[in-house]
């Protein structure tokens, strides 16, 4: 079995504390608090506006890494962040997912055939 990387989407409401803000604010506390919670651990993160597009969610987080410890550090420094803590945003769902995942499954169940 190969080693699994892993794709994490987080669906994000943001909340009036943070659309209160003005866009300088917004930007320095997400550079903060994202820059803080991903410092020293293999995950990679990007951010997609999905508001203008979706009822359910505002913002679409997607985290990626092989370590799932590396990823569950992560979200608990950006708990003790602001964007969790004020709340700046809430977590409407959180979607993992595994990379290529039915390749894996077919070269383990093609080294048991019989």
């Amino acid at each position: 079995m190969s080693a699994s990387r892993f794709t994490i989407f987080m669906l994000l409401e943001a909340l009036p504390s943070w659309l209160s803000l003005d866009r300088t604010a917004r930007g320095r506390i997400a550079e903060e608090a994202l820059g803080s919670s991903l410092s020293g651990f293999n995950v990679t993160h990007r951010h997609y506006d999905a508001e203008a597009f979706s009822g359910r969610c505002s913002d679409v987080s997607v985290l990626e890494t092989d370590d799932l410890t590396a990823y569950y550090y992560v979200i608990e420094r950006l708990r003790d962040s602001p964007f969790f803590a004020v709340p700046y945003f809430r977590v409407v769902d959180i979607i993992p997912t595994i990379a290529e995942g039915y390749r894996d499954f077919e070269t383990h169940e093609a080294g048991h055939a019989a």
